[in-house]
């Protein structure tokens, strides 16, 4: 099992203008939302586990298509006809990243983006490899692209299994790993020439209006940003670093340089992404680079001061809980980015953290938080957590509960152990039963949904910003976020009777009325 805060599972949201966004049922590309105010109870009665213990950003061929057209067809001009390319991008942050940045390369050789398997010339496929399930959800992708077009070039952390990927769908045209690029853009080309472009022609709006930070499959308001690839730890229950290897950090000034493209592009959120956001800088030694004119270190709190200059929400992913994190505490506690740590803590017993050759656990984790609070009262904490891992007594999954208990965090999701195709965990003794990993699991998520509950309870009253996601113009509801809630694993912010003036993208000033277990509701005198 890899770093729980990033595996893949059927969870995503329509990458679709909420005005445009489809109402048909939910599949993994587009899952059903709560309407504001209705019960959420399951048919037992119980709530469903609304905070996810994932960052999965599955996009289907329609979505990447849909998402494209909506960044480059910008003018009326008369264009070339051009090969279409169709791209379905399956698992976390950092795979979307990739995708994004094969879909802007491609588009800037003159290619178009499908909308549909029919339409396309050739299929891309983005898959995700961290867990049983991912594997098997991007063996099927694979194979109903193949079903529906033929031509297909697989890309991404299953590509490291080439053999298995050849052997169950040998139609296949390339298969790549992680973040190969250039592979990928080669391949294309191989089985779809790329166009030729007339220099003397109308310019086409699919290529010159790409801007600087390229196209995206995010909602034009917030993006991911990655700063790096790999990691350099060796956590028994991960494979991460065989798929995509070693920590390998993007100098400051290279970061920096997309950051600001991405604000100049209307975002108004990025999202600070890596496998190990803590550690940014370490294999560079923090080489000082110059930026804007200015001497900068490529570190982690180097980065984050120089983010925080762009006057735009900045969101911290993946973070470990290292001595150094407590200076970018400070930051937030001054208001220079947003109070939100997002921690994968994984357990809260050192037998299993120990088993699970966790970066440090031997850290008085309970101990930080207090100190982290004391310095930033309004910080939000999110943590995924590991039941069931081999050997976990009874005594260790209540020492678990006991520190949930006392940390109080903002926003937790939890994973049943499941084994993972060469990982070190795997041989470890002690498996856990299904039915005991399940109603582990369980106890928790069940545990966490009261403290959630009362943390939530505890802005009621209150005066918040938010950000508007999505309008949903019949109900005259804006779906929102506040600092507190990333988007599509943690909450929102349900705001009534809103103006026609108020769009997606928007700031808002609201005042806090009531609280479910996960969401917020609010009132807006614009």
């Amino acid at each position: 099992m890899p770093n729980t805060s990033t595996e893949s599972v059927n969870t995503t949201i329509s990458s679709q203008p909420a005005s445009t966004a489809p109402k048909n049922t939910a599949t993994i590309f587009n899952p059903a939302k709560p309407a504001q105010k209705q019960s959420t109870s399951q048919a037992d009665g119980t709530q469903p586990y609304h905070h996810k213990a994932n960052h999965n950003q599955n996009r289907s061929i329609a979505q990447s298509g849909d998402a494209t057209v909506a960044r480059t067809a910008a003018s009326d001009a008369p264009v070339q006809a051009a090969p279409k390319i169709g791209f379905v991008s399956l698992g976390c942050p950092k795979a979307l990243v990739d995708s994004e940045r094969i879909i802007t390369e491609l588009s800037r050789d003159g290619y178009q983006v499908a909308s549909d398997y029919d339409g396309a010339d050739l299929v891309v496929v983005n898959t995700c490899g961290f867990i049983e399930s991912a594997v098997q959800e991007s063996l099927d992708a694979i194979g109903e692209a193949i079903s529906k077009n033929g031509k297909v070039i697989v890309t991404g952390c299953l590509g490291k299994e080439a053999d298995k990927i050849r052997e169950m769908h040998p139609a296949v045209l390339s298969v790549t790993g992680a973040h190969a690029y250039d592979e990928v853009i080669t391949a294309v080309s191989q089985h779809v020439p790329k166009p030729k472009r007339d220099v003397d022609s109308h310019y086409d709006p699919k290529i010159d209006l790409i801007n600087e930070a390229g196209i995206k499959l995010t909602p034009s308001h917030y993006a991911y940003l990655k700063i790096s690839e790999g990691c350099n730890h060796r956590c028994t229950f991960c494979i991460i670093p065989s798929l995509r290897g070693d920590l390998v950090s993007r100098p400051i000034d290279n970061v920096m340089n997309e950051a600001l493209a991405l604000k100049n592009a209307g975002v108004k959120e990025l999202l600070i992404i890596s496998q190990d956001t803590s550690a940014y800088g370490l294999d560079l030694k923090y080489k000082t680079s110059f930026w804007n004119g200015m001497p900068l270190k490529s570190k982690f709190y180097d980065l984050c001061q120089a983010l925080n200059d762009l006057g735009i929400w900045v969101r911290l992913h993946y973070i470990y809980p290292y001595p150094h994190v407590d200076k970018v505490v400070e930051l937030m506690g001054e208001k220079k980015l947003l109070p939100y740590l997002d921690i994968p803590f994984q357990h809260a017993s050192h037998r299993i953290l120990k088993a699970m050759k966790r970066p440090a656990h031997s850290e008085n984790t309970l101990a930080r938080i207090k100190a982290w609070r004391e310095i930033c009262p309004d910080i939000v904490i999110r943590s995924t957590f590991v039941v069931g891992f081999p050997g976990e007594t009874e005594e260790d999954f209540q020492c678990l509960l006991d520190w949930l208990v006392e940390a109080r965090l903002d926003r937790v999701g939890a994973f049943t152990y499941s084994e993972v195709e060469g990982a070190v965990a795997n041989a470890l003794p002690g498996h856990v039963p299904e039915e005991v990993k399940q109603s582990r699991y369980e106890r928790l998520m069940t545990l966490q949904q009261d403290i959630s509950a009362q943390k939530l309870q505890e802005k009621v009253g209150k005066t918040l910003t938010v950000l508007v996601d999505e309008i949903d113009s019949a109900e005259g509801i804006a779906i929102c976020r506040s600092y507190a809630d990333a988007p599509e694993i943690d909450g929102h912010v349900y705001v009534d009777d809103i103006s026609a003036q108020v769009k997606v993208g928007q700031f808002l000033t609201v005042t806090i009325d009531e609280a479910s277990e996960y969401d917020l509701f609010a009132s807006y005198q614009g």
